[in-house]
């Protein structure tokens, strides 16, 4: 039987939050063309293996990283301790292919963790379930590795003993670096889901090392689908969230009987995950912060990524758009932390927020007047911007009195809103509901 009331606690941080760093690096980032790139250009180890030789991130400062998450109003990160193509950025006993034998020769996750700890930030870990490097990971036919349409690839494999290997990788994840307050796996597909990875055994294992951690619902779904979580009968192994990826639901996730389901929205502050040194289309900050009013204004979070080039900097693109997210943040966060989905239908002007007895009325695009606030005359008190504390006007004038079932709210007596937007959407109102 799920235990909804510790499933509730556990995730209450994580809710609270909203709003985290994703952290794409790797040796992708010496070719700079995403971290998917030995799938996608059918490489082989040989000829991806020389990239660790060359690995030397001599501007890798953790502390740079983690101070950059906390001026942004961000409350969480993710690094990538493995992905795909198998190269650890920890100090694995298990493998050769790791940072340390690089001339790097640093246990990156590590700094990272005692950096990001050091903030007060939640600390979370990315390890991918695949590995294109492992000789017993199936290779041809399958249709992410490599190697799928090479035949020569279909060597004799014994697929336990890569789950051997993947186990005790995350064991060491669980054990060497502290607390750790989320585990992100990455992903399910096809045959390759659930009891295949053992994930029982291997969902027991994580909480036993680190009580109280998260974790999302890829272990038993894909990245397409969210998993029994979204059910009324979660299972073991169907984690604490899900995480729709480069999308955001049309309302908040639930189960069919109606209870909440956590949920972050992960995707890209360009194109890319991993670095790309052509992708410069870069999303604007008034975008980044209007999707993440959306996600929390659905009972989510945003968790947005970064793509450190090869010295280890965070391109400097990157670093503007989430400096203006935090300025936005300092300004107006009290809308975002601890805030969710509003009982009240989405305004044609932006969004609410809720906390408590609380409203947040994002205004996303200028309004011609005062705002309407559809169907709640007479049930809204202590209106203020939530900026500077200035109070709104209620007016009650000729112009509103053909609509006695809506509240309207002005900036100024005049009914008129001369106070225009800024270029990004500063306009938050807020107001207690009687």
């Amino acid at each position: 039987m799920f235990d909804w009331t510790a499933y509730e606690e556990r995730t209450r941080w994580f809710r609270e939050a909203r709003f985290g760093m994703f952290i794409h690096w790797g040796l992708y980032a010496i070719p700079a063309r995403g971290e998917w790139l030995r799938s996608s250009e059918r490489i082989s180890a040989e000829a991806y293996e020389p990239l660790m030789h060359e690995f030397h991130p001599i501007h890798y400062e953790p502390k740079q990283w983690a101070k950059l998450c906390k001026q942004a109003g961000m409350k969480y990160a993710v690094m990538t301790a493995k992905h795909h193509d198998g190269f650890c950025l920890f100090d694995s006993a298990l493998t050769d292919f790791k940072s340390t034998n690089t001339p790097c020769g640093r246990d990156l996750i590590r700094e990272y963790v005692e950096a990001f700890r050091a903030e007060g930030l939640g600390v979370g870990l990315y390890y991918s379930l695949l590995d294109w490097r492992h000789p017993d990971y199936p290779a041809y036919g399958d249709r992410n590795h490599p190697l799928r349409d090479q035949p020569t690839a279909d060597t004799p494999k014994d697929f336990n003993r890569y789950l051997e290997y993947m186990h005790g990788q995350v064991r060491e994840l669980m054990t060497n670096y502290g607390k750790i307050d989320l585990l992100w796996l990455d992903f399910s597909y096809d045959d390759m889901m659930g009891e295949k990875w053992r994930a029982t055994e291997l969902t027991r294992m994580v909480r036993q090392l680190q009580p109280g951690i998260l974790l999302n619902s890829r272990l038993e779904s894909s990245g397409e689908s969210y998993g029994s979580l979204l059910s009324d009968a979660p299972t073991e192994t169907s984690g604490d969230f899900t995480c729709p990826e480069m999308i955001i639901p049309g309302e908040g996730l639930r189960t069919p009987s109606g209870r909440k389901i956590a949920w972050e929205c992960c995707t890209t502050l360009n194109n890319s995950w991993g670095y790309t040194a052509a992708d410069h289309e870069y999303k604007s900050s008034d975008m980044v912060v209007r999707k993440l009013v959306e996600c929390v204004s659905k009972d989510g979070n945003l968790l947005i990524n970064v793509g450190p080039d090869a010295t280890g900097r965070i391109p400097e693109e990157q670093q503007q758009i989430l400096t203006q997210v935090g300025q936005w943040l300092d300004r107006n966060g009290e809308s975002i932390y601890g805030c969710g989905q509003a009982g009240l239908d989405k305004p044609d002007w932006g969004r609410y927020t809720q906390k408590g007895d609380t409203v947040y009325a994002h205004l996303l695009e200028q309004p011609l007047g005062p705002i309407c606030l559809k169907g709640l005359r007479g049930r809204v008190s202590h209106p203020r911007r939530v900026a500077d504390g200035a109070e709104a006007y209620v007016p009650d004038s000729w112009v509103t009195k053909p609509f006695p079932r809506d509240e309207f709210l002005s900036l100024d007596q005049g009914g008129v809103q001369t106070i225009l937007f800024p270029k990004t959407p500063d306009f938050v109102l807020k107001f207690k509901l009687r």
